[in-house]
């Protein structure tokens, strides 16, 4: 099938000037010896709101934001941002400035307290003084409500305080872009809304672009701006969520509508 997409090319005849996405991906291919899990990944990301990137186990999703970010090695194709390659070293410091990244299982350190862990990028950073950063680091965490917890170490949160925790060194930089990775993998479904719910109000009081990796379909068609859906090592559709939650192509709605397909087969 081939990819589905709402954003297309401008206008010609248009006398308006585009702006750039801020993200682009060209035929990226990432490879691990004979199996190969990008094959030519094509997508844009667009700035501002919550952009979710789906598709089942296995498909490449967190290898994709990885190779984003640099956490990985892409075998070929390019990566832009704000209409600027990353192959350039100088353009991918200036993505590591600009943006943060909540691993999936947080990546706290154990041994530091919860204000030291919100401490971290302020320090690797380097600019103002070690009040500011404190106070700045407060600022966030109280936030997150765990401005309480500030002397605890991660072992002693729930799991929804280590969660808070991770994004709000995340947060803690004001960001321009946020990159979640599978933020709700293992959580309750109690728990999975309370995080989802967290990332769209901070987005929207932030105004940073959020990217989140996850299997989560049906939350992720609420608080979604655009869905963009891997499948095969293959971008399927990029678009407005809306336009993905009425889509009616054959292999979307497989995708999509999977409880209703098993509530049929029960019935």
């Amino acid at each position: 099938m081939k990819a589905l997409s709402s954003y297309g090319a401008p206008d010609a005849e248009s006398n308006t000037v585009p702006s750039f996405p801020l993200m682009q991906v060209r035929g990226l291919h990432k490879s691990f010896g004979s199996h190969q899990v990008l094959s030519g990944v094509e997508l844009e990301v667009q700035k501002g709101g919550v952009v979710s990137i789906l598709g089942r186990s296995g498909t490449g999703k967190s290898v994709l934001l990885k190779c984003v970010v640099g956490l990985l090695p892409f075998d070929s194709g390019e990566i832009l941002y704000d209409g600027r390659s990353l192959t350039d070293a100088a353009h991918r410091a200036e993505l590591r400035d600009r943006s943060s990244y909540v691993f999936q299982h947080n990546a706290l350190f154990d041994s530091a307290t919860v204000l030291e862990n919100a401490l971290i990028p302020l320090r690797a950073i380097g600019k103002g003084s070690p009040e500011q950063w404190i106070e700045r680091a407060r600022n966030t965490l109280a936030r997150l409500e765990l401005l309480g917890s500030l002397n605890r170490y991660p072992e002693e949160l729930s799991g929804g305080m280590q969660k808070r925790l991770a994004v709000a060194r995340a947060l803690v930089t004001d960001p321009e872009v946020v990159f979640f990775d599978e933020p709700t993998a293992g959580l309750d479904p109690i728990r999975r809304n309370a995080v989802f719910e967290m990332i769209t109000r901070l987005q929207r009081e932030r105004q940073f672009t959020a990217v989140v990796v996850t299997h989560d379909v049906q939350e992720a068609l609420i608080v979604s701006s655009q869905i963009i859906w891997l499948d095969g090592g293959k971008v399927r559709f990029n678009g407005p969520s809306e336009a993905f939650r009425v889509s009616s192509e054959p292999d979307i709605c497989k995708f999509r509508d999977n409880i209703d397909a098993l509530r049929a087969c029960l019935m």
